[in-house]
């Protein structure tokens, strides 16, 4: 049984409990609905977890900017092309101090969805962000980054319009900002489009959220060329928030309540206000040389840098 399919049952659970008007039966119910979560909810596999960042109802971007913001001034477009509704920008105030923020935007519905492209963004998405960037420097405005996406949308007319060089020219712009980044993973991070907004100085993820180098149904249909076999993908890409800790990728989990971060988006919420005021904190002092460096510094030592000094490659 998957976690949906957990799920389904534990919200009949909690629909019974509502129907009831008998003390000691809703006591009952109340025991079998926490026993239910601490069996069925804990200790989630890889694949539970896919489908959890996947959720429907999972926290978005315009629900965390709603929740932790004020002040928020939605900017739009490229000037090159068009405003790319995949990526959503602004600037906004965060605990009285100004930010910019960057953002991948999926629908609440179908409609929505639709029209933000399932949160998968074209060239002029890329190159909106990279504007606001810029201005976010011109102004010395740290950048908050949420990271929702299956990754860049790969069509032809985004092919034709430079994706891969919109995105190259993301982490570029990235890698030479001296104001500090803050990224989150909120649900998925899915390859270049996910990294093209997240080479933070701090890059944080959900607790069930996932980042990978593609979803595990593209490693399928790749490596053993059948999609129907995502789920033993996901076994073994290594793509959860405590494997990507564990090797040092990321600097932090936001944890979520048992059976995902939808069960109560308010606590949710106040851990990721919390998190991002203190990572923000640690860049106050900071010079604008020291924050661009430690970022260098940070991604340079990723990898194959962090396990083999130069002098190993001599000879190579």
């Amino acid at each position: 049984m998957d976690i949906l399919a957990k799920e389904k049952k534990l919200d009949s659970l909690i629909e019974e409990l509502h129907r009831l008007d008998d003390e000691k039966a809703i006591q009952n119910i109340k025991t079998t609905i926490e026993t239910y979560l601490e069996s069925a909810m804990r200790d989630l596999k890889p694949w539970d977890k896919v489908l959890l960042a996947r959720h429907p109802k999972r926290p978005h971007a315009e629900e965390v900017i709603a929740a932790l913001f004020q002040d928020f001034t939605e900017l739009h477009g490229d000037r090159l092309y068009e405003d790319d509704q995949a990526i959503l920008g602004g600037i906004a105030t965060f605990n009285g101090r100004p930010v910019t923020i960057i953002a991948h935007k999926k629908g609440q519905n179908t409609e929505e969805n639709i029209a933000s492209n399932f949160a998968m963004a074209h060239p002029e998405g890329y190159r909106k962000a990279q504007r606001l960037m810029l201005q976010a420097q011109k102004f010395n405005r740290p950048i908050m980054t949420f990271i929702d996406t299956p990754g860049a949308y790969p069509g032809l007319g985004a092919e034709a319009r430079g994706q891969g060089e919109a995105i190259a020219q993301s982490l570029k712009l990235m890698s030479s900002l001296t104001v500090p980044i803050l990224s989150v993973v909120l649900g998925e991070g899915g390859s270049g489009g996910a990294l093209a907004i997240g080479m933070g100085n701090k890059v944080y993820m959900l607790e069930n959220s996932i980042y990978s180098i593609l979803s595990p149904e593209g490693y399928a249909s790749i490596l053993w060329k059948d999609a129907s076999r995502a789920q033993e993908a996901a076994n073994v890409m290594k793509l959860t928030a405590s494997d990507l800790l564990e090797f040092g990728l990321i600097d932090g989990i936001i944890s979520e309540p048992l059976g995902g971060a939808h069960r109560d988006k308010v606590r949710v919420f106040a851990e990721l206000k919390d998190t991002l005021r203190r990572g923000l904190e640690t860049y106050r002092l900071l010079s604008p040389s020291a924050i661009k460096d430690e970022r260098y510094q940070k991604y340079r030592s990723m990898g194959f840098y962090q396990r083999f000094n130069y002098d190993n490659l001599k000879g190579y």
